[in-house]
């Protein structure tokens, strides 16, 4: 949930950046954090540790600095514990999949863990601000998006083709997820 500080004229909104292991989330967690600072807890393969982060502002709103808070959650299997955690409280969530054919499992384990994740913690899943990044659209052997979208969006969520290595989409995807949070707040 967004954190609202009245003293500072702060609103604070969390997007997690979920998906499988080595699917692009920290790629594209870089790519838009050129400018910015980007805190990272990684192995030395270049593996998400623990978390990325980087902090945002989106300008001000009825006096109130928005800020956004970019997470990445690590996708190995023995991380489960760490997603929820980083999970937790979140206001919208940018699905990262893995558009190759061998990834295919991965990708749709990883949807049904944030869904069933999501409703433990009581979130609409139906209504809840969520973006879907088919990533690594660059590769021979990337899943035609039609059947990605038959698969993993269901709900017909905002989705885009990206090339994270090269930024392709990444921001497009951002500003995605960024517009429905604020939405949601609104409501």
């Amino acid at each position: 949930m967004a954190f609202i500080n009245e003293q500072t004229k702060e609103v604070n909104c969390k997007i997690v950046y979920y998906g499988p292991p080595r699917c692009g989330k920290s790629t594209s967690l870089r790519y838009i954090a050129k400018k910015e600072e980007l805190v990272s807890l990684s192995t030395d393969e270049d593996h998400t540790l623990y978390f990325d982060f980087i902090p945002l502002s989106l300008g001000t709103i009825r006096g109130h600095k928005i800020r956004l808070h970019l997470y990445t959650v690590p996708g190995e299997l023995a991380y489960k514990n760490a997603r929820k955690l980083i999970s937790k409280g979140v206001d919208g969530v940018i699905f990262l999949a893995d558009s190759q054919l061998e990834c295919l499992e991965q990708n749709l384990t990883s949807m049904v863990e944030l869904k069933e994740m999501m409703e433990e913690e009581g979130v609409d899943w139906e209504n809840f601000p969520l973006v879907l990044q088919y990533n690594k659209r660059d590769l021979t052997n990337a899943i035609p998006v039609a059947e990605l979208k038959k698969l993993l969006n269901p709900r017909s969520v905002p989705e885009f083709e990206t090339v994270a290595t090269q930024g392709r989409g990444v921001l497009e995807a951002l500003k995605s997820a960024a517009s429905q949070v604020l939405k949601s707040l609104k409501n």
